[in-house]
């Protein structure tokens, strides 16, 4: 009864080694649809969500690149007069207003992402209805 692990040398010998592609490979539909999806839903806490799925996975998938560009471009701003309505409400006597303009804020582009991310889950491509886009205007200054 000798069950004794093999030897490193044995086991480099028996298993090739696989080597992973340099290059990232394409998303499949299913991938794809994943994506664009959570790039919807990641609204729900900002912009970086689908700032960040844009900046990776835009050349592996058309939809991912389309509807995580759309989510960006809309969530750039109520992103933006959430930071600003925190940081506002730290003003004695009237901070409470702009606390409840970033609430209001947050609840309109929570549930306004999960209808687009519910949207997409479903194959179809969604475009916002009050899209400003901001990201695009920005990643234009920048090139």
């Amino acid at each position: 009864m000798t069950d004794a692990a093999p030897s490193p040398s044995t086991r480099s010998a028996e298993t090739p080694f696989e080597s992973v592609a340099p290059v990232a490979q394409p998303l499949d539909v299913s991938q794809d649809r994943q994506w664009a999806t959570l790039a919807h839903l990641g609204g729900v806490v900002g912009v970086l969500p689908s700032y960040m799925i844009h900046r990776v996975f835009k050349d592996r998938g058309p939809f991912t690149a389309q509807e995580s560009r759309e989510a960006a471009n809309y969530t750039m701003l109520p992103t933006l007069v959430i930071l600003a309505g925190i940081v506002l409400s730290l003003i004695p006597f009237i901070g409470w207003l702009f606390s409840v303009i970033a609430a209001v804020t947050w609840l309109f582009l929570a549930i306004t992402s999960v209808r687009a991310g519910v949207k997409v889950n479903r194959g179809e491509p969604h475009q916002y209805r009050f899209n400003t886009h901001l990201y695009d205007k920005f990643a234009a200054r920048n090139s």
